[in-house]
């Protein structure tokens, strides 16, 4: 199957929203708000200072937060709209149990992202071919899920112009 650009587009994006320490970061803010300086390692004490660090790297470099001097580390509105699209993940994976009926809230992310870049699926959710039998989701669940495709689709629409997503690997 020969992938369109907006396939191409839609994968990177998986790519590079699907890192575990990157989906804590962003619900982290989003539930709680800005992180203030030097708050990083108390409001994330499951992760590395590493992971942290690359985490902070990679939200800036996709646009996802900002730094505001003496206030500390924020969303931007791509950040907003990107956890607004973690939340609908999680809502459509708790309610299909994917991948599985006990999961962690970054692992049905990671895992739903997987999902929403494998070619069949975003075939089907881009109306691209018809469904068929070999999806790895139920009909309703593939049709639920177009909604959280919905919500990536508009996303990458205004904000993927200036997202870089060639060297991301999938983490899921």
């Amino acid at each position: 199957m020969i992938l369109s650009d907006r396939f191409v587009r839609a994968q990177g994006a998986c790519r590079a929203l699907s890192t575990a320490s990157l989906v804590r970061l962003i619900t982290e803010i989003d539930d709680n708000g800005t992180i203030p300086p030097r708050g990083l390692a108390s409001a994330l004490p499951d992760l590395t200072p590493h992971h942290v660090r690359r985490a902070t790297e990679r939200a800036r470099d996709l646009g996802l937060v900002r730094v505001r001097a003496g206030q500390g580390l924020s969303l931007t509105e791509s950040g907003l709209h990107v956890a607004e699209l973690y939340d609908a993940i999680s809502r459509w994976a708790r309610r299909f149990a994917y991948p599985a009926p006990t999961c962690d809230f970054a692992g049905r992310i990671r895992h739903t992202l997987a999902l929403l870049s494998a070619p069949q699926v975003l075939s089907v959710l881009t109306k691209a071919q018809p469904a068929s039998g070999h999806l790895p989701v139920s009909e309703e669940a593939t049709r639920a899920l177009a909604e959280v495709w919905t919500l990536l689709d508009q996303w990458l629409r205004v904000y993927e112009p200036t997202l870089p997503f060639a060297d991301v690997e999938l983490a899921a």
